[in-house]
């Protein structure tokens, strides 16, 4: 499963974000290192399920339809907060990198309100500038894992030079506790110009990292707090500067979802409006709150940016697609009559032999060939899948 890591300084609204996305119960307070030992949860991307363009009845069973919605399960991880120095062991510095090893994108929540310091403490809104925060945490990441390879770096590219060995190859090895992978390294090496390994400064090495780390760890940034006045301008700001930037109200998507939940509003995570269904069972503070959400969040903004924040991750960021894989091709189901069983995040690119391996390794050494089940025909072992697409594996295994 997919893992995101949710990040950011303490009381940006990092837990209030984490536990909008995954209803759980991270612990949420106003000050620093509230989160201690690293939360865990399920929170769900959103993909159109085939079922009513099928017109059939879907059984998922490792993800859930609502409404002819697929919501694909993938775990976030709610790190520590971090503050300066984190690389160096600052704060919970060393648990939080340590945390961010199992992470394939990082989500960093900072506030727009611009209403918390550097190290996270409570301020005024407008007394901090939130771009800050933005390459404050790049410089961490890079920093921790510029600390791990340079400790060794002159005997790791002595060895490469003289055993003529795979660049790549070694530093991944080196960086294996960071989750980086060797592709990551290949595409990394691929993009920076400089070859000449033996004669890097400790400036070569940092630029190298900034590239690696962009491909291993790619950032999305959570512009929260949304829904304070201070907020609009620095969100102009950060996206004249960074390219993925998300405005979001967490604060708001909790009180929404709650609210739907207790069957007070009609809503679903993502949706631009709600609908009240139970207008005598609430409260004129609630009233108020649903109001000021609706203004200052909804029609502002077109959501409260959480649910938009996850599909991003996984869609646009780590490029991955929603596949359904079935046995049986004319009905579209499993052994056991399960229709559309399940919906698979596989790499886009991925062909039928891929999809094969991701299902299980012995269907992907037994691989023969796919069907199309949509089109009920063959389809060549090297065809790049699509979205939504519903294959059929065929395996001797």
């Amino acid at each position: 499963m997919l893992q995101i890591a949710v990040t950011g300084k303490p009381n940006v609204g990092k837990s209030s974000f984490f536990s909008a996305a995954t209803l759980s119960e991270a612990e949420i307070a106003n000050y620093p290192f509230t989160t201690i030992d690293a939360n865990k949860a399920i929170a769900y991307i959103t993909a159109n399920c085939p079922c009513k363009e099928l017109n059939v009845t879907c059984n998922p069973r490792t993800s859930k339809c609502e409404d002819g919605i697929r919501y694909i399960p993938v775990e976030l991880i709610d790190v520590a907060g971090l503050v300066p120095g984190a690389y160096e062991g600052k704060g919970l510095g060393n648990q939080f990198l340590d945390d961010l090893g199992q992470a394939r994108a990082l989500l960093h929540v900072i506030d727009a309100s611009g209403s918390t310091d550097e190290e996270g403490n409570p301020g005024d809104p407008g007394s901090h500038d939130p771009l800050e925060d933005v390459d404050f945490l790049k410089h961490e990441v890079t920093m921790w894992v510029y600390s791990i390879l340079e400790r060794n770096w002159s005997r790791l590219i002595r060895k490469v030079m003289s055993e003529h060995l795979n660049f790549a190859k070694v530093i991944s090895e080196q960086l294996s506790g960071t989750g980086v992978m060797i592709d990551d390294v290949l595409e990394a090496e691929r993009r920076y110009p400089n070859k000449e390994y033996d004669k890097w400064e400790q400036e070569d090495i940092l630029d190298f990292l900034e590239i690696l780390l962009s491909i291993a760890k790619p950032i999305i940034i959570v512009a929260n707090k949304i829904d304070t006045p201070q907020a609009e301008e620095n969100i102009k700001r950060l996206k004249e500067k960074y390219e993925r930037v998300i405005p979001t109200s967490a604060q708001s998507e909790l009180a929404l979802v709650n609210a739907a939940n207790a069957g007070l509003i009609k809503y679903k995570s993502g949706d631009d409006h709600f609908e009240i269904l139970k207008e005598d069972k609430l409260s004129s503070k609630q009233k108020m709150a649903l109001e000021y959400i609706d203004k200052e969040v909804l029609k502002k903004y077109g959501s409260t940016g959480v649910q938009e924040t996850l599909n991003m991750a996984v869609y646009d960021v780590l490029d991955q697609i929603v596949v359904y894989p079935v046995e049986d091709e004319h009905k579209y189901s499993d052994q056991k009559g399960n229709i559309l069983p399940d919906a698979l995040l596989i790499p886009k690119g991925s062909n039928p032999r891929d999809l094969a391996y991701c299902i299980h390794t012995d269907i992907g050494e037994g691989f023969t060939h796919a069907i199309d089940a949509r089109k009920n025909m063959r389809i060549a072992s090297d065809h790049e899948l699509e979205q939504s697409d519903i294959i059929s594996i065929i395996s001797n295994k």
